[in-house]
């Protein structure tokens, strides 16, 4: 490391939160240093070559309605820095064994004219949510506080706040319902929990005013843009440098840390306060994933042809199969069809595979600390909808629960979200604070998805940390 003592503000993690932490601050004029204990900064987003030469996978995220819709980066104009996105024609497509699909487009209206019956009833839930998606976002995506828009918010909270199957039990058809099954099962966890209907309609509303956008190269794109933006504002990034103490920091006036509370304890535990380190100690872990990517030499043989257009698909059949699959894997038990989440982005992106072929990527919801192959499990699930997909594989990678962790410290027990994001640890994550991005040390900061709004690419969590660390101290 460079021999310097005159930062302001040292950020321990180079992933969305930290990089995004890092621009926020150093953009008003603070000299800050960023340290990434791997090779490359990104966490998760990094793009490689996993399976074959010449074919690029998402390690980890791969598509990204959260960034799309986040205060933080509509700051900027990432075109300046590379970063270009792709909108694939039908944001998420979800098949059902009978031969027909339900699908979000980027325009509300024929979302609900596909729902036949159900469409007042998805546009009596989605299209206040959608019209005042500019006035929520700032409230959705930031810690609890007193809201900008009270009314609007109270509107959206009055569905939000219920288990999602109290909402996919008011519509009448498995299309319907299987849709918002689908997008609500982003949050792993159980569907029966309060507040598991949130993601459902944010994913919803964002796909509706944003889409589903593909980063042009991988996600690897969107972190060296960051990177790029912050390095131009003066920011100062070192790779290979693995934080174990704080002894080995130069000195600063604040250190913010990308990292999950377990490590947070492990750097820095001694200086906390004994109730803080307890309320540390309790904080809880979601189910994991466990991930594929393919090398395939032609496209995923959808048998539906709307899922040939989608950047997303989701596999798990209708609403009461995926909340059976999700609640018994919260409970530890391995099912034989899970949910899974596909992403086949070399349809719409050129640069992600030779000419000719293509990649695809997947995950299913594992318990905690899973080391269980479900391999098997995730392909049989695809070629249920897509027969003769197997025949196309060329080349494959999996990623349990362990090596996701070995991957990304942060997704302890192969949990991506940095914690599990129910009613216990929506708002008060990673403890009940005034702010949550305090800890009990004075100059001690967490900026990671351990915070509100929790996870995603949407960088809100660093955002929100280096306000709190401007306010605080600058």
């Amino acid at each position: 490391m460079k021999q310097q003592t005159d930062y302001d503000v040292i950020i321990i993690g180079a992933g969305p939160n930290g990089l995004a932490a890092g621009i926020t601050l150093q953009a008003k004029g603070l000299q800050v240093l960023l340290l990434e204990a791997k090779p490359a900064i990104g966490g998760g987003m990094r793009t490689a070559a996993l399976t074959l030469p010449g074919f690029k996978h998402d390690i980890c995220s791969a598509i990204h309605p959260m960034a799309k819709i986040s205060p933080f980066f509509s700051s900027v104009n990432w075109s300046d820095y590379g970063l270009d996105f792709i909108d694939p024609p039908v944001c998420a497509a979800h098949p059902l064994d009978y031969g027909t699909s339900a699908v979000l487009l980027q325009s509300i209206a024929p979302t609900a004219a596909r729902l036949g019956i159900d469409q007042s009833n998805y546009l009596n839930l989605m299209e206040p949510v959608v019209r005042n998606f500019d006035l929520l976002k700032n409230d959705i995506l930031g810690p609890l506080t007193w809201p900008d828009n009270a009314f609007a918010l109270a509107g959206f909270g009055v569905k939000a706040l219920q288990p999602a199957t109290w909402i996919a039990n008011a519509f009448k058809t498995e299309e319907a319902k299987a849709l918002f099954g689908g997008m609500a099962a982003h949050g792993i966890q159980p569907l029966t929990n309060w507040a598991s209907a949130a993601i459902g309609m944010v994913l919803l509303a964002a796909g509706h005013t944003s889409g589903w956008p593909i980063p042009v190269g991988g996600s690897q794109s969107i972190a060296d843009a960051m990177a790029a933006h912050f390095r131009s504002l003066g920011g100062v990034i070192e790779t290979g440098f693995e934080v174990k103490s704080l002894r080995q920091l130069p000195s600063s006036k604040a250190v913010a840390f990308d990292c999950t509370p377990q490590q947070l304890l492990q750097i820095a535990g001694h200086q906390f306060s004994s109730f803080y380190n307890w309320q540390l100690k309790r904080y809880r872990y979601g189910m994991g994933v466990f991930k594929i990517d393919w090398a395939l030499d032609a496209p995923i043989p959808w048998r539906n042809e709307e899922c040939k257009q989608a950047g997303t698909v989701h596999i798990g059949n209708t609403f009461e199969e995926i909340s059976w699959n999700e609640a018994a894997t919260a409970k530890g038990i391995h099912v034989d069809q899970p949910f899974v989440l596909l992403s086949q982005p070399s349809l719409f992106d050129s640069t992600r595979a030779p000419e000719g072929k293509h990649t695809a990527w997947a995950y299913c919801h594992v318990p905690f600390g899973s080391e269980k192959d479900m391999k098997q499990a995730i392909e049989k699930q695809v070629e249920r909808y897509a027969p003769g997909f197997r025949e196309r594989i060329i080349g494959s990678h999996t990623m349990n629960t362990r090596a996701m962790q070995d991957y990304n410290p942060n997704y302890i027990g192969g949990d991506i979200n940095g914690g599990v994001q129910d009613i216990g640890q929506l708002f008060t994550r990673p403890a009940l604070r005034w702010s949550p991005y305090r800890t009990s040390a004075k100059g001690l900061y967490i900026c990671s998805s351990s915070t509100p709004p929790g996870g995603g690419v949407h960088g809100m969590c660093g955002y929100h940390a280096a306000k709190r660390i401007l306010k605080d101290l600058f």
